[in-house]
């Protein structure tokens, strides 16, 4: 392993700055610790806030990331107030988490992390704390004591696994003091802890122990290859994406009846090394390489074996079948091991293995689906790791549910804050990249959807995306440079999608254009344009989604973008009015027959939104303008005064209603048109 260690920058920090430096680099290191796993603390002396000195241990914040971690994330504990827990027998995690609160230097800092009292306990003023793969191949074995012993040296002190808290503190505590020159302690299934006199001592003892088990599980790959790949399986990177954009609607459909989820495809080589094996279908429910990944991951994923015949057809139909069974075998786990009064998670796998395909992951969110995508990647490391070492083990079942279902977490979901609106949703929105479309998108993406922007202006929805995930969080929208004028390139889009995030709930069909000409001077040219965009548009990318929503089965929502041209024509307006109206009837009678399957479809009638359009561009300006017997420079005032509110109208607003129609705030309509243009008694609805 690489020591990233630099003296020229170690030497110019000290006190919190140095442990926030280490701190970073161990984070950098992905096969040390992932996505918010192991902590870093450090003993110094400080003020508080009488003005004494006391000596504090700073301590990475529960939650916080060590690849990302700031200073103000280690909150700071008084030893004088911690170490006399050392002598109690017996503390509650809860009664810990209480006392803890009561020695922080600052009442409102983050809560230190489960592990405080560990770190406080042993003599040495730094202490890092991480779950390396290697580390865990080694642990996670029948015979782990003695392989760490002969892999790492005798010198080391090995635990057996306790869960984190008090018993573990005072566990490590008692067995690293019998050992006064140990440079670190192995956890068994739970990671290492090590330490020194300097920062820069417990970083490198860290790399050095770490590299000595890496090169002893090298030395076991060259003895014995602990997996055999079956030939017989498709290696094709076309292949097997063709086959998860058929299967992903199916499985996000068959997975989402409690609560719709995100799923990402991976298919990496090291992935696909694993579920292509035949060992896979009996390594993999074994159990987590640690019980922090229980957290993200559940407790096993869900194998698919190989089906006969090898078909995406077969396999849309066995994987449901399969997720149900998952889903009772966890609600059984649950019920052999609850605790009173406390319901059952969410029952359906969060990783899922598909020999040919390779791993989907399940989440909340796109990230929350990548962090699961990621513990499982460093799982099969570790897997392969310890089997070519013996028998991998795992904790128990009991265990497992102790993790997960353990109080301090279960606590902590009751402080989240509640979902967004369309959490959990992804949106898929035409002509994004300008005007009505721009700011439809940024208003779902802060009601908390997953956005799928396209438009034929390539740059401008790149720079949309790029704007929605700065807002909002990685993930949260993807660019997608598609004309709805072609089949292909709009079949190509929902592709996208489905490859993206697994599948569709919300679709708002915006993408126009607007020609004015007199009839007896409209080009047909141009009258086909206007219909190729302003209504068959419309009717593709209708066709795609519902294909879709229908093997999803979770329902969904259509809000087509119309005009206040459907029921108000306007003078010289023949080609876009006619082709609005298409778009208005096609969008009623989608309302027909999408009924059945909870599928609603309404409609907004905006008017006259000038501001980032493309719409109104110079030349539809000049000749509206005319048609109205008024200047270019008149033609905004003129269009808010002959509104009945002589109010202007945004983009902005039409958003507001888009994302009403969207939402489960109009759950009971479908088939509405409502108007978004400050009052044109000529388009009232009728």
């Amino acid at each position: 392993m690489e020591n990233r260690w630099s003296d020229e920058q170690a030497q110019k920090l000290q006190g919190l700055d140095l442990l926030l430096y280490a701190s970073r680099l161990i984070g950098q290191e992905e096969s040390l610790v992932i996505w918010g796993g192991g902590n870093t603390g450090m003993k110094l002396d400080e003020t508080d806030f009488r003005g004494r000195q006391t000596r504090v241990l700073r301590i990475k914040g529960s939650g916080s990331d060590l690849k990302t971690i700031e200073a103000r994330q280690f909150p700071g504990v008084r030893l004088d107030d911690v170490l006399p827990l050392l002598e109690r027998e017996e503390m509650s995690d809860e009664e810990m988490v209480e006392y803890l609160a009561h020695t922080l230097m600052e009442p409102q800092a983050a809560r230190p992390s489960i592990e405080t009292l560990l770190h406080a306990f042993l003599p040495y003023p730094h202490i890092y704390h991480t779950h390396a793969d290697a580390i865990l191949s080694l642990t996670n074995l029948e015979s782990g004591r003695s392989v760490v012993r002969e892999a790492l040296g005798k010198e080391m002190v090995f635990i057996p696994y306790v869960q984190p808290g008090f018993r573990l503190a005072k566990l490590v505590a008692g067995e690293v003091g019998k050992s006064p020159g140990a440079p670190g302690a192995v956890l068994e299934k739970h990671g290492l802890f090590t330490w020194g006199e300097s920062a820069k001592e417990a970083y490198n003892r860290t790399i050095e122990i770490v590299s000595r088990a890496e090169q002893y599980i090298e030395q076991g790959l060259k003895k014995r290859s602990p997996l055999t790949v079956l030939p017989a399986l498709e290696n094709k990177s076309g292949w097997r994406r063709e086959h998860v954009a058929a299967l992903a609607p199916v499985l996000r459909g068959a997975m989402s009846r409690r609560q719709r989820m995100i799923l990402l495809h991976d298919d990496r080589p090291e992935i696909l090394e694993f579920v292509n094996s035949e060992e896979a279908g009996a390594l993999s429910p074994i159990g987590p390489a640690t019980p922090d990944h229980v957290l993200r991951t559940k407790g096993k994923p869900l194998f698919v074996p190989l089906t006969s015949p090898r078909s995406v057809e077969a396999l849309k139909e066995s994987i449901p079948r399969l997720l149900e069974e998952y889903a009772q075998n966890y609600l059984a786990f649950v019920e052999r091991n609850r605790m009173p009064e406390v319901s059952a998670h969410d029952p359906y796998p969060r990783v899922l293995l598909i020999p040919g395909i390779g791993l989907l992951a399940t989440g909340k969110s796109l990230l929350e689906a990548c962090m699961a995508r990621d513990i499982y990647v460093h799982t099969i490391s570790v897997i392969k790791g310890a089997a070519s070492l013996g028998k991998y083990s795992s904790i128990t079942e009991k265990e497992i549910y102790d993790m997960e279902y353990w109080p301090l977490e279960l606590y902590k979901l009751t402080l989240a804050p509640p979902e967004a609106p369309l959490s959990r949703r992804i949106a898929f929105v035409t002509g994004a990249a300008s005007g009505i479309g721009r700011a439809i998108a940024h208003r779902l993406a802060a009601a908390g959807a997953h956005l799928v922007v396209t438009d034929i202006d390539e740059a401008g929805v790149q720079s949309l995306a790029e704007e929605i995930i700065r807002k909002h969080g990685w993930g949260r929208a993807v660019a997608v440079p598609m004309d709805v004028t072609d089949e292909t390139s709009v079949n190509k889009g929902f592709r996208k999608a489905v490859l993206t995030y697994g599948g569709i709930d919300l679709i708002i069909s915006n993408a126009g254009l607007a020609h004015v000409d007199p009839i007896d001077s409209l080009s047909l040219e141009d009258w086909n344009r206007s219909l190729a965009v302003n209504a068959t548009g419309h009717f593709l990318v209708a066709r795609e989604a519902l294909k879709i929503l229908k093997v999803q089965n979770l329902g969904g929502s259509f809000v087509f973008v119309s005009s206040k041209n459907v029921f108000s024509p306007g003078k010289d307006f023949a080609a876009y009015s006619a082709a609005k109206a298409a778009e208005t009837q096609l969008a009623k009678v989608l309302a027909l027959e999408a009924a059945e399957l909870g599928i609603r479809v309404n409609l907004v009638n905006p008017d006259a939104i000038f501001e980032g359009s493309k719409l109104w561009n110079p030349e539809v300006r000049e000749r509206r303008a005319k048609a109205h017997g008024i200047k270019p420079e008149e033609l905004e005032e003129f269009y808010r005064q002959r509104n009945l509110l002589r109010t202007r109208v945004t983009a902005e607003d039409v958003a507001e209603a888009v994302c009403f129609l969207a939402s489960d705030a109009s759950a009971k309509t479908t088939g509405c048109t409502i108007p978004v243009d400050g009052g044109v008694k000529d388009a009232f609805p009728r």
